[in-house]
């Protein structure tokens, strides 16, 4: 378990007001937009040298949907776009299943993808739906729950965005009376936590999102698009020396100070968060020279056991890698504590690709480690 500092004193609502939460989104949205370089320096000079077995970069998220249907509807609104040579008919997938360790399941799949705003290449979202397993519907749980995860999404016009998802009877919102928080100093919002059909966290951000008196002035905007990957962890250290040592991932910085305020609570619906933010960069998958942010969320007053999860329940959400010497990788990512959910190990897809999925060794984080195909 990391260490954790005592709470700051109380202050009046005005004061509780931080910014640091903004100051680091803005710079989490512009650190990549230079290909790396500033960002890159800040980070601890981590070994660059290939090793047996590595990262090559973050490549997709997905998510174990109720209704293909209705979650399509969803996603298509915040401005995915589906692939329409993917199947998305009921099927069985025999390699899936041993993925997935698990047997005789039907499945329906949807690729999407949505650009990135560090990049400007698509950025893919796969969604899942199920059938002939029991699946529990794990939806309900707080943004702060311990595994849990979400991602970032950077638009043109968050008030706008707003109103089309209300209108249409799609906006499941997080925040304070389910509107978008303002920065303080300003009037119009432009942040907020919402979740998708299933309960799973999306962070809405309006591009023009910026701090005040010029804190981050040399900061390029943000354009619209696929921002960061978020996970809610336990034991900071150890996710760090398992994204950072295990898996590559280059930390942005040391300093994570812990904060609280009405704004951070405000974002996400709660009261009395106390909370810091580790961020990881990984490189994009399609994208190498650009680099994502893979932000580790600790709560200082919200530990609790992580929940049972299986990666066929609804609401379970992973994300992907694309590495090379998948196997040498997998025996540190176990040594360091990472279980194998695929039966039997690492299983060849239909498209001549390795994969296998584990699980972190913090809060049991679904992550599917993928090998292309040679050549």
């Amino acid at each position: 378990m990391g260490s954790m500092s005592t709470p700051a004193p109380r202050r009046s609502s005005s004061q509780r007001i931080a910014w640091p939460l903004v100051a680091a989104l803005l710079l989490i949205s512009t650190a990549g937009l230079d290909r790396g370089g500033a960002a890159l320096a800040q980070a601890p000079a981590r070994a660059r040298a290939v090793v047996a077995g590595q990262v090559l970069g973050v490549a997709f998220v997905g998510r174990m949907v109720a209704s293909l249907d209705r979650s399509l509807r969803f996603y298509e609104a915040l401005g995915f776009v589906e692939d329409p040579a993917v199947d998305s008919s009921w099927h069985r997938d025999a390699a899936l299943d041993r993925l997935f360790g698990i047997r005789g399941v039907e499945v329906r799949t949807a690729k999407l993808a949505i650009d990135s705003n560090i990049s400007g290449q698509p950025f893919v979202l796969y969604l899942r739906e199920l059938k002939g397993i029991g699946r529990r519907r794990l939806a309900g749980y707080p943004p702060w729950e311990p595994g849990a995860t979400h991602f970032c999404l950077f638009v043109p016009d968050a008030e706008a965005l707003w109103a089309r998802l209300r209108a249409s009877g799609m906006l499941w919102a997080r925040s304070w009376g389910g509107r978008l928080i303002a920065p303080p100093g300003q009037t119009r919002g432009m942040l907020a936590y919402i979740t998708d059909p299933d309960g799973m966290d999306i962070e809405i951000a309006d591009q023009h999102l910026a701090t005040p008196g010029g804190a981050v002035r040399s900061a390029r905007p943000a354009g619209p698009g696929f921002n960061h990957i978020g996970l809610i962890v336990l034991d900071s250290d150890r996710e760090r020396a398992f994204y950072g040592g295990v898996l590559g991932g280059r930390l942005l910085t040391t300093r994570a100070p812990w904060l609280r305020g009405d704004f951070y609570d405000a974002v996400v619906g709660g009261h009395g968060n106390i909370l810091r933010f580790h961020n990881e960069l990984f490189a994009e998958a399609a994208a190498p020279d650009a680099h994502m942010h893979f932000e580790m969320v600790e709560f200082q007053n919200r530990k609790k056991p992580v929940r049972d999860a299986r990666i066929s329940d609804v609401s379970v959400g992973y994300v992907g890698f694309e590495v090379e010497g998948l196997d040498a990788l997998l025996a540190r990512a176990r040594a360091a504590g990472a279980k194998v959910v695929s039966r039997g190990g690492i299983v060849r897809m239909a498209d001549g690709s390795r994969a296998v999925l584990i699980r972190d060794p913090d809060v049991g984080a679904f992550l599917e480690l993928l090998e292309p195909p040679a050549g």
